[in-house]
């Protein structure tokens, strides 16, 4: 969410024309020329990676800032099929967006608290909530800066968001006996939409190595001619 793809571009190019540069052994001005360019690449790269930048917020808030529900209001099917399989208690919702996961979960007595770097998506789905007539917990944070409080949730969802370092951070925050359902894209992906970024596109059974210590409850990946993606529900020891 928070890597700057022009950015990295462009500080790669700048760092190879800059080593380039001094190594060749030239006259003091190309080192001066490549002393800068390494202190532009340096300030290009390192700020986007470990933490959204403002254009995330801002990106994700104007998709979200529409009447419209735009990912709709429905649960995800394969949370759906297998809610009688989850213990009720303390729920995250990881990059909630409109709320159409956790908001389902509150009349079923579930406490819900909903995380996501959107105001504005946040708002929809509390306003989602009490339609239903139930209140949830929504709280605005910077996935890639945020820690996940330890031990803390019976239910962890996380649905088309992949971020790497939040899988140990899930593991951590999972009560023993807790459940994860995580559910995104998977390189398949590419067939369908051949722009998209494949760092947050997984890996052939990425899923199962990231919970090899849980018990595997439900496994699967799919393909509906649309999308493809791949879908785990697994349990903390």
């Amino acid at each position: 969410m928070g890597y700057d793809i022009s950015a990295s571009i462009m500080a790669e190019r700048c760092t190879s024309m800059a080593l380039s540069m001094w190594h060749s052994r030239r006259v003091f001005f190309h080192q001066t020329i490549a002393f800068l360019c390494l202190t532009i690449a340096f300030a290009l790269f390192i700020p986007s990676i470990g933490e959204a930048t403002p254009k995330d917020k801002e990106r994700w808030d104007h998709k979200y800032g529409t009447e419209e529900y735009i990912f709709g209001k429905a649960p995800i099917a394969f949370l759906q099929e297998h809610l009688h399989l989850l213990p009720k208690g303390k729920t995250l919702d990881i990059a909630m967006g409109e709320g159409r996961n956790g908001v389902l979960l509150a009349p079923k007595g579930f406490e819900i608290t909903g995380i996501d770097i959107s105001e504005n998506g946040l708002q929809k789905a509390q306003a989602l909530a009490k339609v239903h007539g139930f209140t949830i917990e929504t709280k605005v944070v910077d996935l890639e800066t945020y820690q996940l409080p330890v031990e803390t949730y019976d239910v962890i969802i996380c649905t088309y968001y992949l971020q790497q370092n939040l899988f140990p951070q899930i593991i951590q925050a999972l009560k023993p006996g807790g459940i994860v359902i995580v559910e995104t894209y998977t390189l398949d992906h590419l067939k369908y939409r051949n722009q998209f970024p494949k760092q947050f596109l997984l890996t052939p059974n990425e899923l199962l190595n990231h919970f090899t210590n849980f018990t595997e409850l439900r496994y699967q990946t799919q393909d509906d001619d649309q999308s493809a993606y791949a879908s785990i529900l697994a349990q903390k020891p």
